[in-house]
């Protein structure tokens, strides 16, 4: 039997057993990433309301400056908040360096740029379409972005599972600030890496699978809701049709 295929019917034995040491490294990683998301994706959405309404000298700029920020490696974002929350650094009164903080607050710096610059994105479109239409009405531009965030809510859902599937799947920026402690910060990302380099296939072949399980969950999700989305607005255009119709 090839290295390979033991690993993998171990992987399957530990997934199936529901190995305690497994459990614990995937809640880790779900609580660490659902907490970051939360934080990031309230803030993007925010920001992202507003840059998408919002007309303002040097919008550009900061257009162009989210963008770059979008490619930015997470091991980047790791070593700034690692700095940060030295005990040298503006924050390190804080104690949070090597703990369940500080890989939230990477996580959630790492993700904060997608989902500012998807939301912006969404309601820039909304407000191409539809937002002569909200001002003639005297909305203003807070108004504006409210109503067009609501009338593009599954959109932004799709936004928030996008931005959860980025915070879980990375690697860097959690294992520079959380240190990859053993049942203290150890998620799915840095236990693949360490539990490989020691040798450990089983373990972190059976890490790798709910991963990706996690992963394939959230891909989709996002379908159900795109499709989900086309039912409705086919439906709410269908009966805007037929009133037209008898009118």
């Amino acid at each position: 039997m090839s290295t390979f295929t033991e690993s993998a019917v171990t992987a399957l034995q530990l997934i199936t057993s529901l190995d305690p040491v497994l459990l614990a490294i995937v809640g880790r990683s779900l609580a660490v990433s659902a907490t970051a998301c939360a934080l990031a994706c309230s803030a993007g959405l925010v920001l992202g309301a507003w840059l998408g309404v919002a007309r303002f000298a040097g919008r550009n700029a900061i257009l162009t400056l989210l963008n770059t920020l979008l490619a930015i490696p997470s091991v980047v974002v790791g070593l700034v908040v690692y700095l940060l929350l030295s005990r040298s650094g503006p924050l390190g009164h804080l104690g949070w360096l090597f703990n369940f903080q500080a890989m939230v607050l990477a996580q959630a710096v790492l993700v904060l740029p997608m989902a500012t610059a998807l939301t912006r994105q969404v309601i820039e479109d909304a407000e191409n379409q539809h937002g002569e239409q909200l001002r003639s009405l005297g909305a203003g531009s807070l108004l504006r972005s409210l109503l067009l965030a609501w009338d593009e809510r599954y959109a932004l859902l799709t936004m928030l599972m996008a931005s959860f599937g980025r915070a879980i799947s990375e690697v860097g920026a959690v294992m520079i600030v959380g240190g990859n402690i053993d049942g203290f910060t150890r998620v799915m990302t840095t236990a693949i890496a360490l539990e490989t380099s020691k040798g450990d296939l089983p373990l972190a072949l059976a890490l790798g699978l709910l991963l990706l399980g996690v992963v394939l969950m959230l891909n989709t999700l996002i379908s159900l809701v795109r499709r989900w989305r086309e039912r409705v607005e086919g439906h709410a255009n269908g009966i805007a049709a037929g009133v037209e119709a008898v009118a």
